[in-house]
């Protein structure tokens, strides 16, 4: 929005001091996260205090985990702070004409409305057992069903997908190469039927020229020819139907990485910790894609207009940051599945547009392994049940930092040292940029 206006301003011959800031990237990236530090933690307080006078607190099922009880009443649904302040800086200082920002904000308010009626459902559920006047103990059953999330989840990834296959301005630079003679464009031959424009880019008094390709590539870590085109999944006789198989790869990643968040939403500042850090992640990889200077230097896919997405992407992490004012332990708030799905789902879609989704189980390692050891546990009892009728367990409890809380671990260091293995991950993941 301010964005808009001042650069309406300028273009109408209206120039004042520091009105060019605005058309800077990096001033807006700052102003983006300072906002929403703000709203984060100024208003969080005032959000605390209705969720609270509202009576929506959290309800606690009794798994025999230590500090447990102490949770109960503690206002949920913390995820809409969460959730506005992402949504308002990023309306008010990033260009939302770059199809990549109204993506993001679709995705975060879509995600956001399922987690929002499924917590709904859930304190519904526990009001209506108050009036009826009998003790209510949590269930799965009583939010949304699994199979709504899921299909609000799916279609979702058929948005996304679909809108990064087709939209004309989701393009990726790829450079040609110069010959005597003529310009030998390095395309494969699907590329190649698509006829690329070329364009001329100077860095640093030297001519590169980039052709623009519509073919979903995305990036292999630690190979050297580190592109790889979806198409050559397919028989060369299928590949006019690449969208098919792009928009089912789409859906799966957005729904097991919320689905992923989801589930790490277990202790005190865990999930928000670790979306934050994952977030830093994300905005180095849309900063360096989508600066051409930097694609060159690191040898990687320049991505046109996503350094606009950086300003989103700010705002998220200041957004989770902020939250952990309160979501650290001892917890005054919990985002409920209204945050958790939200940034799992933000998340899955930040790493497809960025191209770096097969890096997923590297930065989202955290996210990964609490999603297996649910998976793990589950199918480990059914088979031990089927084979010898009692159904045993790998871990003494699940997902997995709950397994650790059974061993006498405190929450707050099992987040911390979560925190730490997806900083650990993190920068494996920054580190493929070069190495390869």
């Amino acid at each position: 929005m301010f964005y808009h206006f001042f650069k309406w301003l300028t273009d109408e011959g209206f120039k004042f001091p520091g009105s060019g800031l605005w058309q800077f990237t990096t001033f807006r990236v700052l102003l983006a996260m300072l906002l929403s530090l703000v709203i984060t933690t100024v208003y969080g307080k005032r959000l605390i205090g209705f969720l609270q006078r509202k009576q929506l607190g959290e309800s606690v099922r009794d798994l025999g985990l230590a500090g447990e009880q102490q949770k109960k009443g503690t206002p949920t649904m913390g995820g809409i702070i969460i959730i506005l302040a992402i949504i308002i800086p990023t309306i008010l200082f990033a260009n939302l004409g770059k199809v990549y920002i109204r993506l993001m904000l679709l995705c975060t308010v879509w995600l956001g409305i399922i987690g929002f009626i499924d917590d709904y459902l859930k304190i519904r559920a526990k009001r209506l057992a108050k009036l009826k006047g009998v003790d209510y103990k949590k269930s799965d059953s009583d939010g949304l069903a699994g199979r709504f999330k899921i299909f609000g989840q799916v279609m979702l990834g058929i948005i996304v997908g679909a809108t990064l296959y087709f939209n004309q301005n989701v393009v990726v630079k790829r450079e040609v190469v110069q010959q005597t003679g003529g310009v030998q464009v390095a395309l494969d031959a699907k590329e190649k039927r698509t006829n690329a424009k070329l364009d001329t880019v100077t860095i640093d008094g030297k001519v590169h020229v980039f052709a623009s390709v519509k073919t979903p590539i995305t990036t292999i870590p630690f190979v050297k020819s580190h592109e790889f085109n979806y198409a050559k999944l397919l028989p060369a006789s299928w590949r006019d139907f690449t969208y098919i198989l792009y928009i089912l790869v789409v859906i799966f990643i957005v729904t097991a990485v919320s689905n992923g968040a989801n589930i790490t939403d277990g202790l005190d500042g865990l999930a928000t910790g670790v979306s934050a850090i994952i977030g830093i992640c994300l905005g180095i990889f849309a900063y360096v894609s989508g600066n051409v200077k930097f694609a060159e230097y690191l040898n990687i896919m320049y991505i046109p207009n996503l350094s606009e997405l950086s300003i989103f992407i700010a705002a998220f992490v200041g957004a989770c940051i902020g939250f952990l004012w309160y979501n650290s332990y001892p917890a005054q708030v919990f985002m409920g599945d209204t945050g958790s799905l939200a940034l799992g789902g933000i998340i899955g879609a930040l790493a497809i547009i960025v191209r770096k989704e097969l890096l997923i189980p590297i930065f989202c390692l955290v996210f990964l392994v609490e999603n297996l050891s649910v998976m793990i546990q589950v199918g480990f009892f059914k088979y031990t049940k089927r084979k010898y009728g009692e159904g045993r367990r790998v871990f003494l409890m699940s997902p997995l930092h709950h397994h650790y809380q059974k061993k006498g671990y405190h929450e707050s260091k099992i987040a911390v040292r979560f925190w730490i293995v997806t900083i650990l991950s993190v920068v494996t993941a920054i580190v493929t940029l070069k190495l390869r």
